[in-house]
């Protein structure tokens, strides 16, 4: 019975994988500049297969330079925040968990504000919106050393310390930026957008996201352990402070990395989560690899429906909290339900 849940499992993980394939590969076809599923299949298997395409380079140019990056760097951040939130989730034991909660997104918004009130250039900007997040972690973990107490409730109350600190900050940012130039960058850019990412951008900040994700998903068993609470997972060997510390570095840098590709963008590490556990359960090692993709299948329909729906593009933000919203909604009366 067991074996037939595990490949029950991994069937479901398997349809999951190609329908973000698929969804990827149709969301080539739509946009301002409409393009046919088949002409979009056939651009992007001539440019895998290394051959020539028969389409017109206009619309090779507008699939391969402009909406393949993006579609890729949707997968990735939806995966990306899906992921860091389902771990906060779990390790945190707190279901209202989400990435935001160390101060990753108002630290990198800080760094962000900062880049464009000194009239620095895309790169830097990401730089800046990189180590900010970080930096906001590293401040948060370093409160809770002030107190000499590691539990997850002091790390939890030091994350919403620095939140509140980098949201004052970025106020104090936002009032001495120039009204008509840079405050609508920051603002723009607090939203969340894809628009400007190219494939320098995937091949710098992929990497180490892939990486993290990988680290977590190798870990994702130990968390089921720390769902049992700390002296009962002690008690079984696990190294709380060890699996903790790698736990809240990959996730900052999974979640501040996303944030340099796409900005803010909330709601998918706090619904996402919920979601996959309808469909597989609270068991991590099920859960981390379902809520991969389903972040990503997520956030590619938000990017496509984003720059499709009308003639200007809508922040992605704005779509994330006017879907993910009522859906959370759904989840809870779900779960209510359920109980009774």
């Amino acid at each position: 019975m067991k074996k037939s849940g595990t490949d029950r499992n991994t069937l479901f993980v398997i349809l999951l994988a190609v329908a973000t394939a698929a969804l990827g590969i149709c969301a080539l076809g739509f946009g301002r500049f409409s393009v046919s599923i088949g002409e979009a299949a056939e651009v992007l298997s001539s440019a895998l297969l290394g051959r020539k395409s028969a389409s017109d380079p206009a619309v090779q140019n507008v699939i391969l330079l402009l909406r393949l990056p993006r579609i890729t760097a949707a997968i990735l951040v939806g995966a990306a925040l899906a992921l860091s939130g389902s771990t906060y989730q779990s390790i945190f034991k707190n279901p209202l968990a989400a990435p935001e909660l160390l101060g990753v997104f108002q630290g990198s918004c800080v760094g962000a504000a900062a880049a464009i009130l000194l009239n620095l250039n895309n790169a830097s900007l990401q730089f800046l919106a990189l180590a900010g997040g970080v930096a906001a972690v590293g401040l948060t973990v370093l409160i809770t050393r002030f107190f000499k107490n590691d539990s997850t409730a002091i790390l939890v109350l030091a994350g919403v310390i620095v939140s509140g600190l980098m949201r004052s900050i970025l106020g104090l940012l936002k009032y001495v930026m120039d009204s008509e130039t840079q405050l609508p960058s920051i603002v723009f850019w607090e939203l969340g957008s894809l628009a400007d990412i190219t494939a320098g951008k995937l091949l710098a900040i992929g990497p180490p996201m892939l990486a993290a994700m990988f680290i977590l998903l190798a870990m994702r068993w130990q968390f089921n352990l720390l769902s049992l609470g700390d002296k009962e997972a002690e008690s079984l060997g696990v190294n709380l402070v060890m699996i903790r510390g790698v736990t809240i570095i990959c996730s900052t840098i999974l979640t501040s990395c996303a944030v340099c590709l796409s900005g803010t963008i909330a709601w998918i590490g706090l619904v996402i989560p919920h979601v996959g556990r309808l469909f597989t359960g609270a068991d991590n090692i099920k859960l981390s690899p379902a809520v991969i993709f389903t972040g990503a299948i997520f956030l590619v329909v938000i990017d496509t429906a984003s720059r499709s729906i009308s003639g200007f593009e809508i922040p992605l933000s704005i779509l994330t909290g006017i879907i993910g919203a009522p859906l959370f909604i759904f989840l809870i009366f779900q779960r209510r339900m359920r109980v009774k």
